[in-house]
């Protein structure tokens, strides 16, 4: 039973890192080819950075999670430093999250001051920002609150000559999984957002009660793309904090507390919130769905006048001659 979970575990991983890839690749593309001019609008910036984020889950953090199960031998540090990439991708995405709430807020309540902030130079630093910050506390395990630190030192010479198998909560730690990381670093952000897009909508219900049919319409646009927003927001806590609670319980009860399919249905869970999210921009942001068209045309036009030049240029064969007439040949004729 344990083989045949980890084959499906596997093969699903396998596709969700696919679909990770090939949705945010064109999430890339379409703000930054197909809208390029709204990548000056501090929101669509931030979702670029939520894109890198959900592409590289897809191309590291979903291969790390196979080999760190305990499949491949690794020496202890090089298990610790990719375990912590997992953790840096995932807070990579709760700040860019946290970034586009206040953008919103900001945008809606400090109108006049929101053009002097929202510059595209303050934009990038926020965003630089957002990596740096989700760099150091994703890499927090390796300056000491880990599984390996607790070790006795006599037995620190010893462990290093066989290299055991690496696993997650092998070299991680749970007290730092469940006070640290989700306490900390993904229930805080996810609280604060809540507050924020509960002042939003507030905010925007009163404002279309009392503005006229004209300032309607562009607040009508502005809750709609909050909403689209706040679903994205709301889809990654329902996908991550299961996860985090099976590491509570693992914690409190100890490992008979979740079996192991349980725990690969978190994971999955958790790494399908990537998967998801270009499905969100595409049928909720109007302006990605225009970009997602314009690319799919550009891509179809394309294959089109390559399969018309193949069908013009192939070379056809007469039974009465001897030679061969080529396009060059034609067109002269």
């Amino acid at each position: 039973m344990a083989e045949w979970s980890w084959v499906v575990y596997t093969v699903l991983e396998v596709l969700i890192a696919v679909t990770c890839c090939l949705g945010n690749v064109l999430v890339v593309c379409a703000v930054c080819v197909g809208i390029r001019d709204f990548l000056h609008e501090p929101t669509f910036c931030f979702l670029v950075s939520l894109a890198v984020a959900d592409l590289l889950v897809g191309v590291a953090a979903v291969p790390l999670a196979v080999l760190l199960d305990g499949w491949v031998s690794l020496t202890p540090d090089l298990c610790l430093l990719l375990s912590c990439v997992v953790l840096v991708l995932t807070q990579a995405s709760v700040l860019s999250l946290l970034a586009i709430a206040v953008d919103r807020y900001l945008r809606l309540h400090t109108p006049l001051r929101y053009k002097a902030l929202a510059t595209q130079k303050h934009t990038w630093i926020a965003v630089s920002l957002c990596w740096t910050l989700s760099c150091l506390l994703g890499f927090t395990p390796l300056f000491g609150w880990n599984n390996s630190s607790s070790k006795a030192p006599g037995s620190t010479n010893s462990s290093s000559l066989s290299s055991p198998p690496c696993n997650f909560l092998s070299v991680i730690s749970l007290p730092f999984m469940v006070y640290f990381n989700f306490l900390g670093c993904v229930m805080a952000p996810l609280l604060v957002m809540t507050l924020l897009y509960t002042r939003i909508f507030w905010s925007l219900q009163g404002r279309l009660k009392e503005s006229c049919a004209q300032a309607q319409a562009s607040l009508l646009r502005e809750k709609r793309l909050a909403c689209s927003l706040a679903l994205v927001l709301i889809l990654f806590a329902v996908c991550w904090i299961p996860l985090h609670l099976m590491n509570c319980l693992l914690l409190f009860q100890g490992p008979q507390a979740v079996t192991q399919e349980t725990l690969y249905a978190g994971i999955l869970l958790s790494h399908a919130n990537s998967a998801v999210n270009p499905v969100v921009y595409a049928y909720r942001i109007p302006k990605i769905q225009q970009a997602y068209n314009q690319i799919w045309r550009h891509f179809l036009v394309n294959i089109n006048s390559l399969n018309g030049d193949k069908q013009v240029c192939r070379p056809r064969t007469s039974s009465q001659a001897n030679h061969t007439e080529t396009c060059a040949s034609r067109e002269q004729s």
